[in-house]
């Protein structure tokens, strides 16, 4: 009995040890406390959540703010849901045309119009599946087709109607239009939706069981709010989405429409870090994660954005150039550095309550510089 007694005491003694916080972990990112909470205080944002990946495990993940900058907003935590905006399309559209194209159900070689055939208007038949990916197709980059269309029938039309800004290939232009053909064209190829393929592919197996697209009404008090749209004059029911767009085309699209929170989005990224497997299990190879991670001109790779050679990147100033991440309007990224073995995802709703605020593009830099400095990673 004495022998029991003491087992179960030491039992005890090690599991509340393993529930204190990682006072070491705290102690060596007080400087990004510091960065966010001043940054809340000067509404860059009301609420972010970080969340930093460093040899394959996450060494630091931490929420702030309140959801609003009202005091009686709820607090923020590491299972706030926010609207991802243009990360929906690394993570979800880039990664399920990675699968195809390894699978051979898709070429990205090959023109637009041989997937749909009605793209080729307007002499848009020379553009490929990669002009799409690398955003130089000619397209140009945005339309509020809200003020033209009222169905997502009708936006694909209008699309396949767009005429060319500069011949493909030629000119690097960021492009909403190509992102949403992209996501158009995985549903003709697998005959399921864009959410339904990155469900089966991705976050089922992943266990991401807080992304997902047009998020149903009773986790809306979960999710961090974002700009109120004045704009919309349709009878139907405006979905949640931030991306107006993507709201039109039903709160799923190419483009945007993902939500989710920094711990799930924390699997998907050391998925990427480990070269595309995750539990035993593999999603892409390394040779199909290197081949969309390259440099191509214009500092893009195929459906990630590439830590800028001149002047100064959202990544920082210590990144690698072999860094890949992207962006998202409502104030949400990603940014990996494979040399590094260093990822950071950052998620804030700096759009609330308006997108006039454009601070946010002061605190990216100098959170991944910070972050950087945290770890002793300067000039490593």
């Amino acid at each position: 009995m004495e022998k029991e007694k003491r087992f179960f005491q030491a039992i005890l003694i090690l599991l509340l040890f393993l529930a204190q916080p990682d006072a070491d972990a705290e102690n060596r990112f007080a400087p990004v406390d510091s960065l966010v909470v001043q940054s809340i205080a000067g509404q860059v944002f009301p609420s972010a959540s970080i969340a930093v990946i460093y040899k394959g495990e996450t060494v630091f993940h931490k929420a702030y703010g309140r959801l609003t900058y009202d005091r009686r907003s709820p607090a923020a935590d590491t299972t706030t849901i926010y609207d991802l905006a243009s990360l929906t399309k690394p993570v979800v559209t880039t990664s399920v045309i990675m699968q195809l194209s390894e699978r051979d159900s898709i070429d990205i070689d090959a023109p637009v119009s041989r997937y749909l055939p009605e793209f080729s208007r307007n002499g848009k038949q020379e553009i490929t599946i990669k002009n799409l990916l690398l955003h130089n197709s000619g397209l140009i980059a945005h339309r509020f087709f809200i003020r033209t269309c009222s169905t997502p029938d009708e936006v694909m039309q209008a699309i396949c109607n767009e005429p060319l800004q500069s011949p493909p290939g030629s000119n690097t232009k960021y492009s909403d239009l190509g992102f949403i053909t992209l996501g158009r064209i995985i549903e003709r190829i697998t005959g399921r939706t864009l959410a339904e393929n990155f469900r089966a592919r991705f976050s089922q197996t992943l266990g991401m069981h807080s992304t997902m697209f047009n998020p149903p009404f009773a986790l809306h008090g979960l999710i961090a709010p974002t700009e109120r749209d004045t704009s919309w004059h349709l009878e139907k029911e405006r979905p949640l989405v931030h991306d107006h767009n993507a709201a039109l085309l039903g709160g799923e699209a190419g483009n945007a429409g993902l939500f989710s929170t920094s711990g799930d989005l924390a699997v998907f990224v050391r998925m990427l870090m480990n070269e595309g497997r995750h539990n035993g299990q593999s999603f892409f190879s390394a040779a199909t994660l290197k081949r969309f991670t390259e440099r191509y001109p214009g500092s893009r790779s195929l459906g990630w954005d590439l830590r800028s050679i001149e002047g100064r990147s959202s990544s920082g100033d210590y990144f690698s150039a072999a860094s890949y991440g992207h962006l998202g309007y409502t104030g949400t990224s990603i940014w990996i550095d494979p040399e590094k073995d260093l990822a950071v995802i950052a998620l804030t709703n700096r759009v609330y309550p308006t997108s006039e605020n454009i601070r946010i593009r002061g605190f990216r830099p100098e959170l991944h510089n910070t972050v950087v400095r945290c770890l002793e990673l300067v000039g490593k």
